[in-house]
């Protein structure tokens, strides 16, 4: 595959994209880069320099190949679907739904760091996208005072997180629900800011910790 041709696939996404899309696709499948190698018929070497190599570019086959080993599409290991919404892929002939027990939603909320916030207004709830993280069983997240994500504090409030996998028609969602307060308290910010793993995307100074205790933790999974 030529680098033109290798732009045009990845949708303007950078070539580089592709090694982090195939390392997060093998982690979320619990796949070492041995196991990888050995379903898409390649060198773990070969699989090392395609994950690491900003310049790697590949060829159709070994697209196919990989996005067979790791169940997924050369669009999306390619960054085809950056910009869509989930949910765009067929339906499943027979899916099932399971009900998810509390402790396997707490679980799944544990390895996100992206939820949906749903906040009551006047013109009616807004929904918002935050990073987040689990601490001490209770959904925090950092915000900036007058912003969306801010207006939560006093009011009772759902956040929700989602996994979907286009290729095969399977997902999960947990629904979380209960109060949300703001975190006054300096040394409960203090601790929370030395646990933070991640930043806010939004960027900027973002110094305000809000906490959702769950009431009600509330979740499905659709399988093939």
């Amino acid at each position: 595959m030529t680098e033109g041709a290798s732009s045009h696939a990845a949708g303007g996404r950078t070539r580089g994209d592709l090694g982090r899309r195939i390392t997060q696709r093998r982690t979320e499948l619990g796949l070492s880069r041995q196991e990888t190698a050995m379903r898409a018929g390649m060198a773990p070497a070969y699989l090392q320099y395609l994950e690491e190599r900003p310049t790697a570019d590949p060829g159709a086959g070994t697209l196919l190949r990989l996005a067979g080993a790791l169940r997924t599409t050369v669009w999306h290991l390619t960054g085809g679907d950056t910009e869509l919404p989930p949910g765009l892929g067929r339906a499943a002939r027979t899916p099932r739904f399971t009900e998810l027990t509390e402790a396997e939603c707490r679980a799944l909320l544990a390895t996100h760091g992206v939820g949906r916030l749903a906040v009551p207004a006047d013109a009616g709830p807004l929904v918002v996208p935050v990073n987040y993280q689990v601490a001490d069983g209770a959904i925090v997240f950092r915000t900036q005072p007058g912003a969306t994500p801010a207006e939560a504090d006093g009011h009772q409030v759902a956040f929700e997180v989602d996994r979907i996998d286009e290729a095969f028609s399977e997902g999960w969602s947990v629904l979380v629900r209960g109060p949300a307060r703001a975190v006054t308290d300096p040394d409960e910010a203090a601790r929370l800011d030395e646990q933070a793993y991640t930043t806010p995307w939004a960027g900027g100074p973002r110094d305000l910790w809000l906490r959702i205790e769950p009431v009600a933790v509330t979740g499905r999974r659709i399988t093939v």
